[in-house]
């Protein structure tokens, strides 16, 4: 916005101004004699100016007009070029007629610029229909290169296009020249890919290497041209590859870790995936072995291996006791290959690092888990806890941080940029203003006389602030209108036609302006968006009649609307409002409907009636800002857009190019009928459409096929080059949107005027009804109201000066606003009160009962309780005569009350309630006084530590006993009975406590607390579930008993403070949550209108497939096919027939799981009872593309961006700390930051044996670490090398190479014992080492003994592999580990809190769901490993949906409710539970609730690493310096004053300021610099580190007030950490010395000259003349020294 207002004014005062050119001068042969004299003259000066490019100036960029206007004569032609950058460089300016600028060089390896044939290429480069020509061809290209089937003439427009490519690179190379450097030709890297294309594509046309597909693949590459043919997609690569070079460290560290991890899975499962259940002959069997499955993928090779119903690979199992097992008649055996035709094991670290990689990026897991608990046991349930949660999380986190980083950079390089041009733009405003007066002032005059005839009737009230918007943006319009389309609106679409009309027109205005138009207009879109989500299938003639009828109702309601509008406005200013066009197509569309959809195949045309869903935004403003916001957010980006599709599209079309005819030539590979897959490359449509699929996350399957049909060398490399960069630019993109809305503020945004009309409405209807209201109310409650209005008024006397009416019309707010003058102390615990789920109640001061539990964050009850004595308000006066809101407090009488009530103000400020309350109490009789006793003794114990940690052991207890309650629990008879008394025992604790907290506290105390409600809550539970179990027809009830776990959160403040962090910054969005939610309601009522009914099928019962449509082509030939039983004409699970399941099936699209069944649904669907064929609307697969953009992509990108601005928010209400940990941690976060950036073990001293001390100084050496190190790494290679079935040689070989590397670490163990001899033991990296040894040689000799069944062979190397942490060790490996590293630490209090958050939540929808679903029948997503059986079962599946992953499996189990899908009679043996059908309702509401619930924790973990990356940049950004800074400083002073002296010596400051790290730190050379510092020496030229500390804090900061406060807090806190500081006077200082030094210099060679003019006095006078001219250049050379010494010192100072 900024450019183009600029440009705007630019130009406007281009017009004023004189058309002569400013600074622009023709390059001429003296211009270039002139430039090649100052490069002459440059190569040997030095230059002292710093000079860089003008942005503004760069290439490709417009000339801005304050250069004037651009001559013709000028165009196309050699230019002096006007940035002072370039000012004395061999390089002109050429600018073309769009004013574009285009830099050459002048002279070198080029022709002369004044060469004929030059200044014509350059023409030619330059000229806008050039660069035209080459786009058009290029976009012409790229359309035929989607094309499978091209034309025959289309060899002739390809070698047309080759020879324009190629007459393009002549005329470049001819205009710049063929050097590399910059503005040549071969300086841009955009030029080399041109050149390298059109030579690849000469050698394939001309040579007989066309054969070769590189070289017809790299033509491809054409596509990328459009990027250096646009600035805008020019320069975002740029950016990206900026962000690539940052993110270098964080693709090194991600290749680590998933290098060290797929080891670790080739040490575990290893050969494990070809474990299957072979089928074992019994004794007397002779006969053929045979599968007796049914299995449709039977084959003869297999034919002994046991197969599940409908499941193409073979059973796979393992020997361990929690592993997969076999069923009877079949034993577990290593045969056959590897599941998913091979390609999924980890035998070979090629295989193992695609597998992680594959869980990394969470594509299809749950197939890659539920194969290796089969194979190898639940307990390796661990390591994908590990891959999945920490390391696929942090490794995303890693990602944002660096990309949210480099993103702010440029935004805010942006924001400076535009500070920069603010007041030249401001200046160039206020004269286009002046310019432009006299003319405004015109135009309104001729306008008020136009208006005057019309004045005469119409009524001045008639006009609002929307129509006066109106005649501005009219006026607006009009200047930028020609002046015939003036005169045109001005005769036909401005009606003033006579005095009845402008009656009729003021009465219409009259009535569409009124507030309760508004409201019934607004009552009307509700009312039609339910008509159009009633509708489904199959609907009733009633119902259909209905809607047809209501939908005439709205569509004459619009249409009305409209007309008076109209009417109202005339139609030139209808038509100037955005919201007035929207709502005339709505009514142009709901009119046609009526003629359209009568016509065969234009059905479709009713499913815009969506859009009038979103009429509600003009009366919503979180709608209008949202879309406000997401238009400018995708205008300013849609370079990146562009680049994003221009990516997609040149994958699709190199994976076209690349495997189409692969997978035609062996569709068989993957076909057994040798059909096209739906997945495949073989046309541009399903390229693309592939391509997309692998950028939604989803590439694993298709990658599989990819590897049947080609190589794996030409498909991991495409599948790679998508995957990477294709998330690069989406992620990019996505963060961009999220900062965009993260700055919606709903508060600061202005209101369009149906709003406001809209809220005067309901105003008016309150107000009604509370008039209403108060003439039913009795008259006592009058009188009442009476003395609070007397009360009111009383304090309105008293402070009208202090408070505004609007504050004064409540007694209670300004009774609030009285207690929050009170003192600040008071204040503070108000705003802790406010920021926390419970509100704290006030605690007597004569009573001495403790304060409730409250979640303030506070400890100091004795503080509160004496400021919240004196309150102001009626409640806190009245607790005050007790305590905390008791049911017993003294009672008052009404007359009392009233008469206290009224004294109450004169006597509030001198502590009259207390007095008095105090005064009450002393009258007691002698009961209370006991009672009050009683409350003390139960306020002790309930605030006790002791009771606490016991109730909070209990708790946990009775949440840990619900885990038990599994299907087995009836056979396990004992723990049965002990959990039924520990039920009881858990109740009666619990009602004890709440008993005794209400004695405490008071119930009005306690049922103000959020926390103690939930806690009454749970016990009314337990209540509930005992009553349950004495009572057969009440045993639901039991059902219940899941909601005890969440007892856990009031009890651990951890869990609290991150359920507050969590409703603050979510609840909030609730208005972005339901802009979302309608534009899911707009897909989903699109997909009813086109899906609805379409998804019946005709399934072959024998085979479970459908039937083919030559067989079977509508419903009625399905049910008249009859086998053995009639055909079912089946609907699937997941469709469009309804609001309700149309919102599950967009879920499962949203989240990736088993979007592909539904998409394949709703592509083979025909019609309404018609029978699907293959890919027969294949085009509506671009309904889900529009629904992952327009659908996913966008809402979630609104809804992130929510969460995060109010985090940020309450971040800042909370002083910038992070607002998911408690007090306790904030002082632990310090801690772990200290630790983080300092070594904390002590230096080990150096033993004086020579012997052990020269063992002392090797071990320390930094090269024996680096020995190590690369040993380490040596050892991890070993076992990259390995893979399963190796030869007897290779197994041989790797255990000697085992144990070398165990002598080795051995050898190391050894030498640092003899060194550090029990020093050795105080660092834990040497207690880990020594571990290591001892387990390796343990792992390396057991075998030996109990054999290699007990302890496998990779035991050792696990081992060995563990001692690769040492990389990431803080200053022994790569710093950049470290520093990526750094803010994971420092979050992980913040993600241990919301961790144990999302636990307890996992462990309460696991124990509803071994309540609901533990019977359901096991199939699809339910299986022996993930089911509700068991409470490990239940976490397991909780997993799984938790990274969402195969939740659409098991809801598909759970939709089995009747019919031939289970067995509702069903016995299940061990239990009294019968059937195996599940509860479809409850199992949508499960997952569902499950699946938003985790999300909006999830993101919030994300956001909160990703904002510790964000606040570390800002902190390295800004010119502050933090106590990590002063931290590093003093590391870096250990190592260069080992003895703790706190001097170094003046040589050595020079190499100390160049070891600092940033922003202290000093480049070198840096001796003139702190030599200008003025240092105080002290004797023996030693300086102190204090001395340089505050030097150097001065240089960063700057001179400033508040930073000498800062300067003198660091020295006296450095006096007080080091008080036995060495004092010291100091002699001199550092600029002083150098002073002295250059007068020594001066003085020596004076006394020099006079001594060779003493000694030379007689000789000749040629000698003479030679020593007088050596004493001068003495003199000169002494005196240039001195001279530039003073500048330098000047200069830095």
């Amino acid at each position: 916005m900024l450019v183009e207002t600029r440009h705007m004014v630019a130009s406007t005062k281009l017009e004023m101004a004189s058309s002569e050119p400013k600074g622009l001068v023709p390059f001429s042969r003296e211009s270039l004699e002139i430039v090649e004299q100052c490069s002459a003259k440059g190569h040997s000066e030095e230059h002292k100016e710093d000079l860089k490019p003008d942005t503004d100036l760069e290439v490709g960029k417009e000339l801005p007009f304050v250069y004037g206007n651009l001559p013709q004569a000028m165009v196309s032609e050699p230019l002096e070029d006007v940035d002072p950058y370039y000012k004395n460089k061999n390089i002109f300016m050429v600018l073309n007629k769009k004013r574009t600028i285009f830099r050459f060089n002048a002279t070198w390896c080029t022709l002369s610029p004044f060469s004929s044939i030059r200044r014509t290429s350059i023409k030619i480069l330059v000229h806008p229909l050039f660069q035209l020509l080459i786009l058009i061809s290029v976009l012409v290209d790229c359309i035929f290169m989607s094309m499978t089937n091209v034309p025959r003439w289309w060899p002739a427009l390809q070698n047309t296009l080759l020879g324009i490519y190629t007459f393009e690179i002549l005329i470049k190379l001819i205009a710049r020249g063929i050097w590399a450097g910059p503005f040549y030709f071969f300086g841009d890297p955009w030029n080399w890919l041109d050149f390298s294309v059109t030579l690849f594509e000469h050698i394939a046309r001309y040579s007989p290497l066309n054969s070769i597909s590189i070289f017809r693949i790299t033509r491809n590459l054409r596509i990328l041209k459009i990027i250096p043919l646009n600035q805008g997609l020019k320069s975002f690569v740029g950016i990206l590859i900026q962000c690539l070079k940052k993110l270098t460290g964080v693709i090194i560290l991600t290749l680590f870790f998933l290098s060290i991890f797929s080891l670790i899975g080739m040490g575990l499962f290893m050969g494990n995936l070809k474990h299957k259940c072979l089928r074992w002959p019994r004794e007397n069997e002779t006969e053929t072995l045979h599968n007796r499955t049914g299995n449709p993928y039977y084959i003869r090779e297999t034919e002994n291996f046991y197969y599940l119903e409908g499941e193409r690979y073979a059973l796979l199992c393992g020997n361990r006791t929690d592993a997969g097992q076999c069923p009877e008649g079949y034993v577990c055996v290593k045969a056959g290959v590897n599941p998913d035709y091979g390609y999924t094991n980890f035998d070979s670290f090629g295989w193992a690092l695609l597998a992680l990689f594959r869980l990394m990026m969470q594509d299809y897991p749950e197939a890659l888990y539920h194969q290796i608990l089969y194979a190898s046991g639940k307990v390796y349930m661990i390591f994908f806890v590990v891959i999945s949660f920490w390391f696929a999380f942090y490794m995303a986190s890693l990602f944002l941080g660096i990309l949210a980083m480099s993103y702010e950079e440029e935004k805010q390089t942006a924001a400076e940029k535009a500070k920069k041009y603010e007041p030249e733009l401001q200046q160039s405003l206020t004269e286009l203003q002046e310019g432009k007066k006299a003319e405004e002032t015109k135009t309104t005059q001729i306008e008020m006389k136009k208006r005057s005839s019309t004045s005469m009737i119409t009524s001045l009230d008639m006009l609002d602030d929307a129509t006066i918007r109106c005649k501005e943006e009219l006026k607006k319009s009009r200047k930028r209108c020609p002046l015939c389309w003036y005169r045109f609106a001005k005769t036909f679409l401005i009606w003033n036609c006579s005095p009845c009309w402008l009656k009729l027109k003021e009465f219409l205005h009259m009535i569409i302006m009124d507030p309760f138009t508004d409201l019934f207009l607004t009552i009307c879109i509700i009312l039609n968006i339910q008509f159009l989500a009633l509708e489904h299938y199959p609907m009733s003639a009633e119902t259909n009649n209905v809607l047809s009828i209501g939908n005439l109702v709205f569509i004459g309601i619009f249409t009305t609307e409209m007309i008076f509008k109209i009417i109202a406005m005339h139609p030139y200013g209808y038509f100037q409002v955005g919201w007035n066009i929207y709502d005339s197509l709505i009514v142009f569309h709901g009119l046609a409907e009526f003629y359209v959809t009568s016509f065969h195949g234009l059905a479709v045309f009713r499913s815009f009636r969506v859009l009038r869903i979103f009429k509600l935004g003009k009366y919503w403003p979180t709608f209008s800002i949202l879309m406000l916001t997401l238009s400018n957010s995708l205008v300013a980006l849609k370079d990146l857009v562009l680049l994003l599709f221009t990516f997609t599209f040149f994958s699709a079309v190199v994976g076209l190019k690349l495997f189409g005819s692969n997978y035609k030539e062996c569709v068989c590979n993957i076909d057994e009928g040798c059909q096209l897959p739906r997945w495949h490359m073989h046309d541009f449509f399903h390229s693309f459409l592939n391509v997309f699929r692998i950028l939604c996350g989803e590439w694993i399957e298709t990658l599989w096929d990819c590897f049947k049909v080609a190589s794996q060398f030409s498909c991991i490399p495409f599948y790679m080059m998508v995957i990477l960069i294709g998330n690069l630019l989406i992620l990019y993109l996505f963060l961009a949107l999220v900062s965009s809305f993260s700055s919606y503020k709903a508060a600061t945004m202005e209101e369009n005027n149906e709003a406001k009309n809209l809220q005067h409405a309901i105003a008016r209807i309150k107000k009604g009804i509370n008039y209403v209201l108060s003439k039913i109310l009795c008259k006592k409650q009058n009188v009442l109201e009476e003395t609070m209005d007397n009360i009111s008024d009383i304090y309105i006397k008293e402070n009208i000066s202090d408070h505004t009416l609007s504050e004064l019309s409540n007694t209670q707010h300004f009774l609030k606003d009285k207690e929050k003058s009170n003192g600040t102390k008071k204040n503070t615990v108000t705003e802790n009160e406010s920021q926390s789920l419970i509100p704290s109640p006030s605690v007597s001061e004569t009573v001495p009962i403790a304060s409730e539990e409250s979640d303030i964050e506070n400890p100091d009850n004795k503080e509160i309780q004496s400021k919240s004595g004196d309150g102001s308000s009626k409640e806190k006066v009245k607790q005050s005569s007790s305590s905390e809101c008791s049911t017993v407090d003294i009672a008052i009488s009404e007359e009392e009350e009233m008469v206290y009530e009224h004294e109450k103000p004169k006597h509030l400020k001198n502590g009259y309630g207390r007095r008095s309350s105090s005064a009450q109490i002393s009258r007691e009789p002698k009961k209370g006084k006991i009672w009050q006793n009683i409350r003390k003794t139960c306020c002790k114990i309930v605030e006790n530590n002791c009771f606490k940690g016991f109730i909070g052991l209990v708790t946990l207890l009775s949440t840990g006993a619900l885990a038990f309650e599994d299907i087995y629990i009836d056979q396990r008879k004992t723990i049965k009975i002990l959990l039924e008394y520990a039920d009881m025992i858990f109740t009666y604790i619990f009602i004890l406590e709440m008993l005794l907290k209400w004695m405490a506290y008071g119930l009005k105390a306690y049922f103000t607390n959020g926390w103690y409600k939930l806690d009454f809550l749970v016990v009314i539970v337990f209540c509930l579930s005992l009553i349950g179990k004495s009572r057969e027809e009440l045993k639901p009830l039991m059902s219940i008993k899941f909601l005890r776990a969440f007892r856990v959160l009031s009890q651990f403040e951890r869990m609290k403070v991150v359920v507050r962090a969590l409703i603050k910054t979510t609840l909030p969005t609730l208005n972005v949550f339901l802009v979302c939610l309608m534009i899911w309601l707009a897909f989903s009522i699109i997909g009813i209108h086109l899906f609805a009914g379409t998804f019946y099928e005709c399934i072959d019962p024998t085979s479970g497939e459908r039937f083919p449509i030559s067989e079977v082509m509508n419903r009625s030939q399905c049910e008249s096919l009859v086998f053995n039983e009639s055909m079912s004409w089946e609907n699937a699970k997941l469709n469009f027939d309804n609001v309700g399941i149309s919102f599950l099936s967009l879920l499962q699209v949203a989240t990736f799981n088993g979007w592909i069944t539904i998409m394949n649904s709703a592509v083979d669907s025909s019609g309404v009872d018609m029978q699907p064929n293959f890919e027969d609307k294949i085009y509506m697969y671009c309904y889900f593309i529009d629904f992952i953009i327009i659908g996913l992509f966008l809402p979630l990108s609104m809804l992130i961006g929510a969460i995060v601005a109010n985090f940020n928010k309450h971040k800042v209400k909370q002083g910038g700390s992070n607002i998911f940990i408690t007090v306790k941690q904030k002082k632990q976060y310090r801690v772990l930051k200290k630790l983080m950036y300092e070594d904390s073990q002590k230096p080990i001293p150096r033993p004086g044996n020579k012997f052990q001390g020269f063992i002392f100084d090797l071990v320390t050496h930094q090269g024996f670490n680096v020995i190590i190190m690369v040993l380490t790494c040596f050892q991890a290679i070993t076992i990259m090398i390995q893979s399963d079935e190796q030869s007897p040689k290779m197994d041989v070989a790797l255990y000697w190479s085992h144990s070398v590397f165990v002598m080795l670490y051995t050898g190391e163990c050894v030498l640092k014992l003899i060194a550090f001899h029990c020093n050795y033991f105080t660092s834990a990296w040497n207690i880990f080492d020594f571990m290591v040894v001892v387990f390796s040689i343990t792992g390396l000799f057991l075998p030996l003994m109990v054999g290699y069944y007990l302890v496998p062979p990779s035991l050792v190397q696990l081992i060995l592999l563990s001692r690769i942490i040492h990389i990431l060790r803080p200053e022994k490996g790569p710093k950049v580990f470290h520093d990526l590293l750094l803010p994971l630490m420092l979050c992980l209090p913040a993600v241990l809190n919301i961790s144990l958050l999302i636990f307890l939540i996992m462990f309460v929808y696991a124990i509803f769901g071994m309540y609901n679903f533990a019977y359901v029948k096991k199939e699809a997503g339910i299986n022996d490993v993930s089911n509700f059986e068991t409470f490990g079962s239940s976490m397991l599946c909780l997993f799984q949906v938790t990274i969402f992953a195969g939740w659409d499996g098991m809801l598909n189990a759970i939709f089995n409710s009747q019919g031939s899908d289970c067995d509702p009679d069903k016995i299940n043996p061990g239990t009294q539970v019968r059937g195996d059908c599940g509860n479809p309702f409850v199992g949508v509401i499960y997952f569902v609730s499950y699946i938003l619930i985790s999300w909006l924790i999830i993101v919030n973990l994300y956001i909160v690493v990703v904002m510790e990356f964000l606040n570390m940049a800002s902190k390295k950004r800004a010119k502050t310096l933090s106590e990590d800074d002063f931290r590093k400083f003093f590391q870096v002073w250990k190592r260069f004053d080992p003895d703790r002296t706190q001097y170094i010596d003046s040589s050595k400051l020079s190499d100390f300021a160049a070891a600092l790290d940033p922003p202290l730190f000093m480049a070198k050379p840096n001796k003139g610099q702190l030599v200008a510092m003025d240092l105080p020496m002290a004797v023996g030229d030693r300086i102190h580190c204090l001395d340089i500390l505050l030097a150097l804090t001065k240089r960063v900061v700057g001179k400033d007030v508040k930073m000498e406060k800062v300067l003198s807090e660091i020295e006296s806190g450095f006096m007080l950490a080091n008080p036995f500081k060495i004092t010291y006077e100091p002699i001199t200082t550092t600029l002083k010395r150098k002073q002295e030094a250059v007068s020594a210099t001066i003085i020596q060679r004076a006394y020099k000259s006079y001594r060779l003019r003493q000694n030379d006095k007689n000789t000749s006078d040629s000698h003479m003349i030679d020593g007088d001219s050596e004493v001068q250049a003495a003199k000169e050379d002494s005196h240039f020294d001195k001279v530039e010494g003073k500048s330098t010192i000047q200069s830095q100072l």
